[in-house]
């Protein structure tokens, strides 16, 4: 994924929600349990985890039970010492107290909450990223390192896949294919970040590598569900066993979940996106223009899918006045640069959220060449009275601005596509006419249409239009 275009905006809750959300979940609630029930008696070794001989009394406190019980009280431990709920007061003697960042939960904003729930997410994903610590004493060296290659392990390249992994799943979480509810198939999830694109049938080895990321992601999948990042169904344990093993059912391979499905929640859409933006990504959320100029809009939702373009201009309308919101919109919307039409294109989709109190400003454009076309049709639309015929000339000139905003927003769609048949089919002369259109972008209008259109001698005509239009425009 690359930090040099912007990524698709993300929708997030209120802050006030997700702060709810991040108070309970299981890792921060019960970090901050332990950070107030930490006191004078309490001890820590050197290393700042809660000493063996207290485990027993946090794993009573946070209520937990089974074989991973001491485990997950370690971890929320070191989540509170990670978010400053507690601190170490002395080193040497393994004493804490409350950490400054404690009294935030209860009494702090939102988005103090958020950032303390941000450092138990980097405390959840460093955990995560580490392999089984079993074979960990075995491989310190005689300095008391580490050997990773003893362990077949690098953490740089574990972080660095873990972090890729999560990017595809926020990329398909906001995309404007996926509303975010959708739970994503675990398999899908490895394969894009093992398979190179535009690959064929894989390999042999490249399944197994599909298969192998699959196993570490369902490990740090089940450690991430409880920060509150992801909403996890871990692979079925009979897919597990081993091949010489009977199931103790019968296994149906056909059922991709059973091979895990993940999705992020609101509250690690919003973690996801604050790791990005502190990475160098342009991130951006639905909102971030709401109090901008129309210029700022209009170009910033250039770049959004549909949906997110008329979120984002929803909830700019909302914080102004109809007939003044529409004004702004119509002067912003002027131009001959390369962007105009899609900006024109944008202005109309926002004019079409606005009620009757624009029209007034819709009026005022009426003989403007660049918006009096669009004005024409908004009015129309509405049944407004004494609406102006338009010119020939008019009618062409926002013909060739529409398609040269459908190229900008959408490329050679199938949508476009229709609208350069409609246009051939219903106008016989379209092309002779066409090509005499003052837009800037008429020979890059028609060079499309002859490159989309189905017939071979129509196709023909829009390419000596597009030549005659790029002739003229030299001229």
């Amino acid at each position: 994924m690359s930090d040099s275009s912007p990524l698709p905006p993300a929708r997030l809750r209120p802050e006030a929600e997700l702060a709810r959300a991040a108070l309970s979940t299981p890792l921060l609630s019960r970090a901050a349990r332990l950070a107030r029930w930490a006191g004078p008696g309490t001890r820590v070794d050197a290393g700042g985890s809660l000493a063996e001989e207290q485990l027993p009394a946090a794993v009573e406190l946070l209520g937990l039970s089974g074989d991973d019980a001491a485990a997950y009280a370690g971890e929320a431990w070191r989540a509170a010492v990670d978010t400053g709920l507690v601190e170490i007061a002395d080193e040497e003697a393994g004493t804490v107290r409350a950490g400054e960042e404690l009294k935030l939960l209860t009494a702090g904003s939102p988005q103090d909450v958020l950032t303390v729930w941000l450092a138990a997410l980097e405390t959840a994903l460093a955990d995560a990223s580490v392999p089984d610590l079993d074979g960990l004493v075995d491989a310190l060296d005689q300095g008391g390192e580490v050997d990773f290659s003893s362990l077949g392990w690098d953490p740089e390249a574990e972080a660095e896949f873990l972090d890729g992994v999560l990017g595809n799943l926020y990329l398909l979480t906001v995309g404007e294919d996926n509303p975010g509810e959708g739970l994503v198939p675990l398999p899908a999830l490895a394969a894009s970040v093992i398979l190179p694109s535009g690959v064929g049938e894989p390999t042999n080895d490249v399944l197994e590598q599909v298969s192998d990321a699959m196993m570490r992601l369902d490990d740090q999948f089940r450690a991430l569900e409880p920060v509150g990042l992801v909403e996890y169904q871990p692979v079925d344990e009979a897919l597990l066993v081993d091949a010489d093993e009977e199931p103790a059912a019968p296994v149906d391979d056909t059922d991709v979940s059973r091979y895990g499905m993940v999705r992020l929640t609101p509250l690690g859409v919003y973690g996801l996106r604050a790791r990005l933006l502190e990475a160098g990504f342009e991130a951006p959320a639905v909102g971030d223009l709401a109090d901008g100029s129309a210029d700022a809009l209009l170009d910033g939702t250039a770049r959004y899918g549909q949906h997110a373009a008329r979120a984002e201009t929803e909830q700019w309308l909302g914080r102004r006045e109809p007939l003044a919101a529409a004004r702004e919109l119509l002067a912003a919307a002027r131009g001959a640069d390369a962007g105009a039409p899609l900006r024109r294109l944008r202005c109309q989709q926002a004019l079409s959220l606005v009620g009757s109190e624009a029209e007034p400003a819709l009026r005022e454009v009426l003989d403007d060449p660049e918006l009096g076309g669009l004005a024409r049709v908004w009015l129309s639309e509405r049944g407004a009275a004494e609406v102006p015929a338009p010119s020939q000339d008019m009618v062409f000139w926002l013909t060739v601005d529409t398609v040269a905003a459908q190229l900008a927003a959408e490329g050679n769609s199938e949508e476009l596509q229709a609208l350069v048949e409609g246009l051939a089919s219903r106008h016989s002369g379209f092309f002779a006419a066409a090509w005499r259109v003052e837009h800037p972008a008429t020979a890059d209008v028609l060079e499309a249409m002859g490159r989309l259109h189905p017939d071979k001698k129509v196709a023909k005509e829009a390419r000596k239009a597009a030549f005659k239009a790029r002739s003229q425009q030299g001229s």
